[in-house]
């Protein structure tokens, strides 16, 4: 539950909440204490002193960090405004708190549904599920095509914008038809970050996301979060997390929660870069199966606009073959070849290199960073003109 200062979290009679980059910059804050740092630093224990019964909030360093806990009311502050019921967990990586919702909620002979052009580590995870006799049913994100398979699912899990086809489903539709059979909703905001869509808002049961990518943005922490409304769902998750150890350290923790502050402003400028790079692309005679949400014409821009409000800083496009990407990608001086995205620093990367997402040998995911965007473009387009041929 969160417990960020009064005076600004809420706003008595109704009127309108605090906006992102107050939110932001505010968010998890404790209480001003005369001499004490804004943000405390990170606390690092194994075990805390507990004289007498167990009781208290801090027992022991795998269950509870005070640290983790300033970050844990800062997530709830961006996925949940305003809302005394949600909390949020974090965890070591996306990938822990991905897993952490899918093996807390699901038993041996339950059925879930994930998307088959999602995060390309749900393949590995595919296999453990079955392993352990859940049958796992896939469908592509565009369309809405999960709703085809969803009858009789205990779970459904959402990519939306998928990563890295950028196709988005509508969430409130899905919500509401896999609720209607007895399944949970869990959606993976990553790309989105909660400043572009709020999972809980459109109703999911689960938030989920790696802090790794743009909600951090410098590209220097692994971490990953869980949010939801509080209950025997949110509970198991938080015992599986103590069962697996699955845990940040406290300084990832200070760093990710330090990083917020600078989240709306990176995110507005990152969102209106990748806008101008879209349509400066959509120029290229060379460039085909150009993808980003915001794009009036991209064939998810409709449903994107009903549920988000920004559409995030990744670009997708495909170059005619293997080599034209390769070459295209080494000619590039602001943007650096890497597999991750949401920095500060422009990256981008060839993805078929890696194997396992259907996308053509010349897809290139492009991830936008803080450069001015003129110099952004330039680099782009000088790019694109050295490798033709």
């Amino acid at each position: 539950m969160s417990d960020s200062p009064t005076g600004w979290r809420s706003s008595p009679g109704g009127l309108p909440g605090p906006g992102d980059g107050t939110r932001a910059v505010r968010a998890g804050l404790p209480e001003p204490v005369k001499h004490e740092p804004t943000l405390p630093g990170p606390v690092f224990a194994a075990h805390f002193h507990l004289p007498g019964d167990p009781t208290g909030p801090y027992t022991y360093g795998r269950d509870e960090n005070p640290t983790w806990t300033h970050l844990e009311r800062a997530l709830v502050e961006l996925e949940a405004p305003g809302r005394d019921d949600v909390e949020a967990l974090v965890f070591a990586s996306g990938m822990a708190a991905i897993s952490s919702v899918l093996f807390s909620q699901l038993r041996a002979g339950d059925a879930v549904v994930l998307p088959s052009d999602g995060y390309q580590a749900l393949p590995l995870v595919r296999a453990q599920l079955e392993a352990f006799g859940i049958e796992v049913r896939t469908a592509p994100t565009g369309g809405d095509a999960q709703l085809g398979v969803l009858d009789g699912a205990k779970l459904l899990w959402i990519e939306t914008p998928s990563n890295p086809g950028l196709d988005v489903c509508d969430v409130r539709r899905l919500v509401e038809a896999a609720h209607a059979g007895g399944a949970l909703v869990a959606v993976d905001n990553t790309l989105a970050t909660p400043l572009g869509q709020r999972p809980l808002e459109l109703g999911a049961d689960f938030a989920v996301a790696s802090g790794t990518k743009q909600l951090t943005g410098h590209g220097d922490v692994l971490l990953g979060y869980v949010a939801g409304r509080e209950g025997a769902p949110m509970a198991a998750v938080r015992r599986w997390r103590k069962i697996v150890g699955a845990i940040p350290g406290p300084m990832e923790a200070w760093l990710a929660h330090r990083s917020l502050a600078t989240l709306q402003m990176r995110v507005d400028r990152q969102n209106a870069t990748a806008l101008k790079v879209a349509e400066a692309l959509r120029t290229r005679p060379e460039v085909a199966g150009l993808r980003y949400p915001g794009l009036p014409d991209d064939p998810s821009h409709r449903t994107a606009a009903r549920q988000m409000r920004r559409y995030g800083c990744v670009v997708s496009f495909t170059l005619a073959t293997r080599a034209h990407a390769d070459r295209f990608l080494d000619a590039l001086r602001l943007v650096e070849g890497a597999t991750s995205f949401g920095g500060v620093r422009s990256t981008a990367e060839r993805r078929g290199r890696w194997g396992g997402d259907a996308v053509p040998e010349g897809f290139v995911r492009l991830s936008v960073g803080g450069e001015d965007p003129e110099d952004l473009v330039a680099d782009l387009l000088r790019a694109l003109d050295e490798s033709a041929g």
